[in-house]
């Protein structure tokens, strides 16, 4: 769990900087180091960094205003840490203290954020929605050269299926096995919302077919995600306070979570607000009752045998990438193959970069579009090789950088949710040449 308080920020961090043993098993999982090959753009280098600036070596401006904004915060570095360094904490509260010394980036991420989760975000989405069903998006993501093509294309990639790719499948209420009657609430959020709202259909889908009740939630606004990520703690937790609250009026047992990042996000309240001694234990029994959708699939009943299975022929092959706030930030990895590999028909393959970020980070690629695309580029040319019917990934912002992407390199394969595979929602027929 992350330790983010804006009353810890670097000047009395330096126990927990203290803490990395600079072994470097964290270089070759960074995705920036990959890249760059520049050990400022490392984990390691980065602590380093802020080791200097919190000792007064280092200014905010220059050599750590760069390197710490290359970050993608993908927390692989965390996975194979040996220290158990609070990296992701740490990284945050330093952009916390950077934005005083770039005031028009600080700007241009404020308007970002506003955009995309404050008052105008309802007709930023609505607009989207209509550019994306009139095939606008499509067309400029084709004609539009660099990032505002590449934009494009990411609003393209949030389509829903088209009526030819569905068809039954998938695993009825009847095979498996849940919490009789167990009952949730769905994260809404701001960009699932707005652009994935079909996907949360399907979740509903799915989850009504596994057992559970929904139960409405009086407000779902943004989860405060996007914000930390950016350096605006005091944002995210007071987000986070009106989510708290929320939730606990719906009643419900569990709080349903399909997107990654929002689900680390809402995982880790009991760490923003744990200084907080009117929030911190409401905060953290809220994040114990956060489950991906995928934590939420059942085991097969005892009787079902292997109908719960993925059973017969082969009828479409898929690979899967990881999102790294599911793998990374919630530590699940089983999870989702478990329910995806129970559907029938289904070949579901691990890319071999499933743990590396795809580049996409929030809004990172939008503010460094061009290191994105490098980080995601290797990926790219793993699923063109793998010849995949489809991409599963759970993040949306990983849905739209790599379809953009794949999209940009001539490359028709969809990229889905899983719960547009867990619902039933999608099928394909293997070729046969």
């Amino acid at each position: 769990m992350n330790l983010t308080s804006d009353a810890r920020r670097l000047a009395g961090d330096l126990d927990f900087l203290l803490a990395c043993v600079h072994c470097g098993l964290c270089l070759p999982e960074c995705p920036t180091y990959q890249v760059l090959r520049d050990e400022n753009d490392s984990p390691r280098g980065r602590l380093y960094l802020m080791r200097a600036m919190a000792e007064g070596r280092l200014g905010l401006s220059g050599a750590a205003e760069l390197h710490l904004g290359r970050c993608l915060g993908c927390r692989a570095c965390e996975t194979v840490c040996p220290a158990g360094v609070d990296y992701t904490g740490l990284l945050e509260g330093a952009r916390a203290d950077l934005r005083q010394v770039n005031p028009p980036r600080a700007r241009r991420t404020r308007l970002a954020l506003w955009l995309l989760t404050g008052a105008p975000a309802r007709s930023v989405y609505a607009l989207s929605r209509l550019i994306r069903r009139l095939g606008i998006s499509k067309l400029l993501g084709r004609l539009l050269p660099g990032s505002p093509g590449a934009a494009f294309r990411a609003l393209s990639a949030t389509a829903p299926l088209s009526r030819r790719d569905t068809g039954p499948s998938g695993v009825s209420a009847a095979t498996v096995q849940g919490e009789a009657g167990a009952t949730y609430a769905l994260a809404r959020g701001c960009v699932m919302r707005g652009l994935f709202g079909h996907v949360q259909d399907y979740s509903r889908t799915a989850l009504a077919a596994w057992g559970y009740r929904e139960l409405p939630l009086p407000s779902s606004g943004c989860c405060g995600a996007l914000h930390s990520h950016a350096g605006w703690p005091d944002q995210a937790r007071r987000l986070a306070r009106q989510r708290i609250e929320s939730f606990e009026t719906s009643g419900a047992r569990w709080l349903a979570s399909d997107s990654a990042g929002c689900g680390a996000a809402m995982k880790d309240y009991g760490a923003w607000l744990r200084d907080d001694p009117v929030w911190a234990e409401r905060a953290a029994s809220f994040s114990e009752k956060v489950r991906d959708l995928t934590e939420l699939y059942p085991a097969p009943a005892a009787d079902a045998g292997a109908s719960a299975a993925s059973t017969g022929s082969c009828t479409a092959r898929v690979a899967y990438d990881a999102p790294c706030h599911l793998l990374h930030g919630q530590g699940i990895e089983q999870e989702p193959l478990a329910a995806l590999r129970s559907m029938d028909g289904l070949d579901v393959e691990v890319l071999q970069s499933a743990a590396t970020c795809c580049g996409s980070a929030g809004i990172y690629s939008l503010q460094s579009p061009q290191l994105s695309r490098d980080i995601l580029r290797p990926k790219i040319q793993e699923i063109r090789d793998g010849d995949y019917d489809a991409v599963i990934t759970g993040n949306p912002g990983c849905i739209m950088h790599i379809g953009a992407e794949l999209r940009a390199a001539g490359s028709d394969v969809p990229v889905l949710h899983p719960a547009e595979i867990l619902s039933g929602s999608w099928k394909a027929e293997r070729s046969s040449t």
